[in-house]
């Protein structure tokens, strides 16, 4: 899983722009002005603290932090108002500084492999965002505010402490990737049958022991992952879901991956046909 996350949020970036690296950080100032380009990298460098010279960027469009040993922001994260990707993961951030919620234009967030605890509430007013990693983290919930990320397509919280579906994500009506793979949810709402731009949703590695009718009103999802679950009975209107396309085994196969589960045994009798098969079942009524 975690090789797949990382690959979808490099990608995701190369997408929005090449970054450039510096030798040392006394050079940043002439750096950027130097090189023309509003993109800067300080990955890998060891820094225990931003350098207070980053603060006066006032241009930098993509900031690459990551892979530090950073454990806060400064409020100062604010004067970067025209930043459009912050790529602050692989450090040791237990929390966001609320003034983050004034980089209006940000498009890109990765925050994924710190030690967050919560999300601050002023992330909702990020409304550009569309890419948001926030993984391998210790959240248990995130803020209402962020039903107002409207336009985000893409949501990681993976490997996280959740135990319900954050309500605020039944409004990111624009999603088409979310992964909550690894988490400890027991349940999902019928709400998710808002999510109709849904194309991935990854949920393996949970505590489901059932999943709610409304999930089959996402026609357009091509890869559904439900591994390593409790689930016993699948829903009979499951065979909408025609995108599927076949029972999966590699993480990366598009399909449905329902393998690990406790599934009743005329479940698993039909799955042996194939996903066709087990879709004529569940069409029949079971019968």
């Amino acid at each position: 899983m975690g090789g797949r996350v990382c690959r979808e949020e490099a990608k995701e970036e190369k997408r929005l722009g090449r970054e450039d690296s510096l030798m040392n950080v006394d050079k940043i100032r002439r750096f950027t002005k130097q090189s023309g380009h509003n993109v800067l990298s300080l990955a890998r460098r060891g820094l225990k603290d931003a350098p207070g010279e980053l603060w006066e960027l006032l241009e930098l469009e993509k900031l690459n932090l990551s892979l530090n040993n950073l454990k806060v922001l400064p409020p100062q994260l604010a004067l970067l108002s025209n930043l459009l990707v912050l790529n602050l993961w692989g450090n040791q951030l237990s929390s966001l500084p609320a003034e983050i919620g004034q980089l209006r234009r940000l498009r890109v967030l990765f925050v994924y492999r710190n030690r967050l605890t919560e999300v601050p509430e002023d992330l909702g007013a990020c409304t550009q965002l569309e890419v948001l990693s926030l993984a391998n983290n210790q959240l248990s919930s995130l803020p209402a505010s962020l039903s107002n990320l409207t336009r985000l397509r893409k949501l990681n919280l993976s490997h996280n402490l959740m135990t319900h579906l954050p309500g605020c994500i039944y409004s990111m009506k624009a999603l088409v990737f979310l992964d909550l793979s690894c988490n400890r949810l027991e349940n999902v709402a019928e709400n998710i049958q808002a999510l109709l731009e849904l194309k991935i949703l990854i949920m393996e590695g949970n505590h489901l022991h059932s999943l709610p009718r409304g999930l089959c009103f996402l026609t357009r999802l091509e890869l559904l992952n439900l591994d390593f679950n409790c689930i016993r009975d699948l829903p009979e209107e499951m065979h909408h879901l025609s995108r599927l396309e076949k029972l999966a085994c590699h993480p990366l196969d598009k399909g449905l991956h329902i393998v690990h589960n406790p599934l009743m045994k005329p479940l698993k009798e039909a799955m042996e046909g194939g996903l066709g098969s087990l879709f004529n079942y569940l069409r029949s009524g079971g019968e």
